[in-house]
């Protein structure tokens, strides 16, 4: 039986592809899982193991003594402000990684890597691209209109690595998953916590002062009805193990999405349900609370949208505007707000849920998911052709981590 290494075991994706891994070990067998801290309980045949990515890859190569494995899977990720600086972090935790797989001798072993990225692949974060984004749509590289971009730099590492005549027998896989839906311990960085806790404190609001519950749409009113396609984590996990095995997905990026495409006129109201709340019949012509009065913010992207960069080819040119991000509530102001902080307190204080929610969660990268003006569909046909089949509806990922966060009191129980 092949043995698996998995790097940021302990982040959204990565625990996803641990577990997925331990509930077959008749044919993945022993798994290393490798991240600064060990989070959550394994069973005997998955071992965790420290490592700090960040350090060279002789202190890494310390760290990897004794662990060796045919099929490796880098989930791992450091979050950075600056893209230049992105680029060099990420950059140099894969590369010192791969170093210390060989100084270990490791490498030796080791026949297919799979590398998870992202959607950042196509400059989501940088406006309207060309949609569906496909695998085979052109980097965006020309360093005069474009920021770097790290996943250009870690697939260009890893590929390098493989093509070296003492890796002949390694391949690559890489993974562009798009808007996860998961869940980590002690990691806040999801969209499903951030939505949960928005929509608990509303309910309590609502609750104290005996009204009638709604949820306003904190985002843009033009992305509301636009579309936009969704990775849950334990389908992406699924995924990898599929791509590491799949003797087609050698050598290949792909997609991974649900395989619907979905839109929050349709999440949204249920989200609401989900929560014990309705939605305003006239929600983008009713006036928010006084209190949420000067939170709206729009902010127009400064990068060209990638759609630009095909207009020509596709007979667009003069027809690409600019791309804006439109909040009607700015969640990272509103979670700053007296009377959200106080409800806050009621509900940890009544139903002993973890009190660092509110502040942790990553109310920017909320407001950049919802605000957007500008669809993303995401194809999936590359996987389908070579054989992949997986499918999940997007709200039972979204609810089955609602109910995740629930049982592990990062939520209140709020289900109606």
């Amino acid at each position: 039986m092949p043995s698996s290494i998995v790097l940021g075991a302990t982040g959204i994706t990565g625990r996803e592809i641990v577990k997925a891994l331990a509930a077959d070990q008749e044919k993945w067998g022993k798994v290393y899982a490798l991240s600064r801290s060990q989070k959550d309980s394994y069973p005997s045949h998955v071992v965790h193991r420290p490592i700090d990515l960040l350090t060279s890859a002789e202190e890494m190569a310390k760290s990897l003594e004794g662990v060796e494995g045919e099929y490796v899977f880098f989930a791992a990720y450091m979050e950075q402000a600056e893209e230049e600086k992105a680029c060099e972090v990420n950059g140099k935790m894969l590369s010192n990684f791969l170093k210390a797989l060989d100084l270990t001798n490791a490498s030796s072993k080791v026949r297919r890597i799979v590398l998870v990225t992202g959607a950042k692949q196509y400059g989501v974060h940088l406006g309207q691209p060309k949609n569906p984004m496909l695998e085979t749509d052109p980097w965006l590289t020309d360093s005069s209109v474009w920021p770097p971009n790290f996943y250009y730099v870690q697939q260009d590492i890893l590929k390098s690595f493989c093509a070296e005549p003492k890796h002949n027998h390694i391949s690559w896989t890489v993974t562009y998953p798009n808007d996860v839906i998961g869940f980590a311990k002690g990691n806040f960085m999801n969209l499903a916590t951030s939505i949960g806790i928005f929509a608990a404190i509303h309910r309590e609001l609502a609750s104290s002062q005996n009204e009638k519950g709604f949820l306003p749409f904190p985002g843009s009113e033009s992305f509301y009805t636009r579309f936009d396609s969704f990775t849950s984590a334990p389908l992406h996990a699924q995924f990898c193990l599929w791509a590491a095995s799949s003797p087609r997905a050698a050598n290949e990026a792909f997609n991974v999405v649900n395989g619907d495409v979905q839109s929050w006129q349709d999440l949204w109201p249920r989200v609401a349900r989900r929560f014990g709340l309705q939605i305003r019949p006239n929600q983008f012509l009713h006036a928010e609370r006084d209190e949420y009065s000067g939170l709206q913010k729009t902010t127009t992207l400064k990068t060209k949208p990638p759609l630009s960069i095909l207009a020509d080819e596709i007979g667009l040119r003069g027809r690409v505007g600019e791309s804006k991000l439109e909040q009607r509530i700015n969640l990272e102001a509103w979670s700053k707000l007296d009377s959200v902080r106080a409800a806050w307190d009621r509900i940890v204080q009544r139903e002993g849920i973890e009190r660092d929610g509110l502040q942790k969660a990553t109310w920017a990268f909320c407001d950049f998911i919802l605000g957007r003006n500008y669809d993303l569909v995401i194809s999936m046909s590359k996987a389908r052709e070579m054989g992949w089949t997986g499918y999940q509806d997007t709200w039972r990922s979204l609810a089955d981590v609602f109910d995740e966060l629930e049982a592990e009191k990062v939520l209140p129980k709020t289900r109606a």
